[in-house]
């Protein structure tokens, strides 16, 4: 029986489980929260109009506060979350599969109604409130572990590490040709592209018809965009299928687990962060726009080690009696993440937008990420509340719904 830590004076739960009933991981869904507020922190840079601002600038009037912490987010933050969603998407896969086995149901029916779902919800947030959508891209590649359910584990880890060795060798030559070749813009080049800005900035600012036909035409740069970064999703959907299968998360407190947790965050760090600095001083400063490419590259690739120091960081943490604490006030959120994932995608429309306020492209990074973590605050405290009333989020419910192809039942 796994060692339950303690919340305070009078309050206990598992690290690893809640009520059996529920089928629920607390570390689980406390990660999940803890991704949320990631890719919060990395979409609102797209969203507000501060994503790809290089040479030091945070915004139009960017003052020493806005350009160090857009700084902070590119080196910390851009590229690493999304990583540690997916992984958490490639463990829950097996989660789905453990359910629809206790249903004594056909799982390939169920999940692809339920990567159905996720399609339409991804399709309809990507055209009304953010191109930058992901559930989509979650949709058409968890095909892929439909696919590759009944493959062995330790052929699938092979697999993850191929596709991922294969994906850095191609970026890596990439980032060489790049930084070998100076295809300076010049000043047409420079020209076009404050073009391209103006007319993204009048068209968020303008009107909902405007938004959408702006997040419409923005599809041609996220298809390459999934085509650049699908193979990095790939991996970390099968290295979460794996650790899934071989439960790695599930084992708290025992000596073998701690050290291996140890050993993933001192490495992870070692070459995470260094990746995350290049990538930060590439495309925000203080390295040329010659070298914004290479750096990013650079830092993308390196991503994935950051992402598991995160991980393993945390999942040592939770085993504390402080680390539970806030393993229990992420849970909720992380539970209902696709509720509060869209919720906070018609909180950015409705500020940055022609829906609401307009501000895209007015506000620094420094006020930007404050409201953003402030807006964080509260959804811990809202899904806390509701979690407490109700097993699913709203639109939980409604995708369960989908996968189940019927009504869940009360409480289900």
């Amino acid at each position: 029986m796994k060692r339950p830590e303690t919340i305070g004076p009078t309050v206990a739960i598992e690290p690893a489980a809640v009520s059996p009933r529920l089928h629920r991981i607390v570390e689980i869904d406390a990660l999940r929260g803890f991704a949320l507020c990631g890719i919060f922190l990395a979409n609102v840079l797209v969203m507000s109009g501060l994503d790809g601002l290089s040479g030091g600038s945070a915004g139009p009037t960017a003052s020493g506060l806005d350009q160090v912490v857009h700084w902070l987010v590119m080196a910390l933050v851009q590229t690493k979350f999304y990583l540690l969603f997916s992984f958490l998407f490639g463990y829950s896969f097996t989660l789905q599969m453990d359910a629809a086995e206790r249903d004594g149901a056909p799982f390939a029916p169920r999940m692809l109604r339920r990567l159905l779902g996720l399609f339409v919800l991804g399709a309809l947030h990507a055209v009304l409130l953010y191109p930058g959508d992901i559930l989509t891209t979650y949709a058409l590649l968890g095909l892929i572990l439909l696919a590759a359910r009944a493959v062995d584990p330790a052929r699938m880890w092979r697999a993850a590490l191929r596709v991922y060795g294969v994906v850095a060798g191609l970026y890596l030559l990439l980032g060489v040709a790049v930084a070998l070749v100076d295809t300076g813009e010049g000043d047409e080049g420079l020209a076009a592209s404050a073009a391209s800005a103006a007319e993204l900035t009048t068209a968020y600012r303008g009107g909902p018809a405007d938004v959408v036909r702006a997040n419409m035409d923005a599809w041609s740069d996220i298809l390459v965009g999934l085509l650049m970064m699908g193979g990095m999703v790939v991996a970390a959907f099968l290295a979460g299928f794996v650790a899934g299968r071989r439960r790695l998360l599930a084992g708290a407190g025992t000596p073998e687990r701690t050290a291996r947790l140890r050993r993933v965050c001192l490495w992870g760090l070692a070459v995470g962060l260094p990746g995350g600095v290049l990538m930060a001083a590439g495309t925000v400063g203080p390295l040329g726009a010659r070298w914004e490419i290479p750096a990013f590259i650079l830092g993308m690739l390196t991503a994935p080690a950051l992402s598991a120091a995160y991980a393993s960081g945390l999942l040592l943490w939770f085993t504390t009696p402080r680390g539970a604490r806030l393993a229990a006030r992420l849970a909720p959120a992380g539970r209902m993440a696709l509720t509060n994932y869209l919720a906070q995608s018609v909180v950015m429309a409705l500020v940055f937008t022609g829906y609401g306020a307009a501000l895209y492209g007015r506000v620094g990074a420094a006020a930007v990420l404050g409201g953003t973590l402030l807006f964080y605050g509260f959804q811990l405290a809202a899904s806390a509340w509701l979690m407490s009333r109700h097993r699913l989020g709203p639109v939980e419910r409604l995708l369960r719904a989908v996968t189940l192809w019927g009504r869940p039942a009360p409480g289900g």
